[in-house]
């Protein structure tokens, strides 16, 4: 039985999948990993510094037009669109077979895709609000802005994503591992499980099957049902719903 079979089996038999994804879920939707070599070596080249510097907490406070000029450029792929892996995961929570979508991106492009419960570790590109009124403001808002994007009170107006130095939402990681202890499966998708805490979540998981499915090696594989070193659009393609 080749990995894809294998694949198949354990989500036909599944009844409670969590689906944890990171970076590598949205590649194949044209959206560049910003830690990845190139990268890292694009933020060096173009901005002088290293991307966990550029979208840090102090960064945002202390060079605001420099982190929002990096931040257009690096972190927000509007046009993108849903690739196989995003779709297959909408049909599979509308099959009931999945419960949650678990991501570490924030493009939006699971919602895009159709899935409707969905838990975003580090925010949205698509939800922003002033700093001191707490208006909110749209994506357009923020692209159409020049330098600073400001709200009609004069405030800052910041994106909802969590930065270097800033914890994550109580809530949203509550939710997460809710979710996470109560599944049946665990597929985690496109992350080298590197970033704490995220990363940490899949020691709340003590269902059946643990499925990695990620292009290079991460350091829970030993402990995985199933290793598949593809990429996670190729892979969930070739599965039926």
């Amino acid at each position: 039985m080749n990995k894809i079979q294998q694949l198949q089996e354990i989500i036909d038999k599944s009844n409670d999948i969590v689906f944890f994804g990171g970076a590598g879920v949205s590649t194949e939707s044209g959206i560049p990993d910003f830690r990845s070599e190139f990268g890292i070596f694009k933020s060096l080249e173009k901005y002088g510094d290293t991307p966990e510097n550029l979208i840090s907490h102090t960064y945002f406070s202390s060079h605001t037009k420099e982190f929002f000029e990096y931040y257009k450029d690096t972190l927000v792929f509007s046009d993108a669109e849903p690739n196989p892996a995003h779709l297959k995961l909408a049909e599979l929570e509308k099959k009931g077979k999945l419960n949650t979508v678990i991501t570490q991106n924030i493009d939006g492009l699971h919602q895009k895709a159709g899935s409707s419960t969905v838990l975003e570790l580090h925010g949205s590109i698509h939800r922003n609000y002033c700093q001191i009124c707490n208006k909110e403001y749209s994506l357009d808002f923020i692209l159409e802005s020049d330098g600073i994007p400001r709200c009609d009170c004069g405030g800052v107006v910041k994106p909802d994503v969590v930065l270097y130095e800033e914890p994550l939402d109580n809530m949203v990681l509550n939710y997460s591992i809710d979710f996470i202890q109560n599944a049946d499966t665990l597929i985690i998708g496109g992350t080298s499980l590197v970033v704490y805490p995220a990363a940490g979540l899949i020691n709340y998981f003590h269902g059946d099957n643990l499925v990695l499915i990620n292009k290079s090696e991460t350091a829970y594989d030993n402990f995985a049902n199933l290793v598949i070193n593809e990429p996670i659009g190729e892979t969930l393609d070739k599965i039926r719903v």
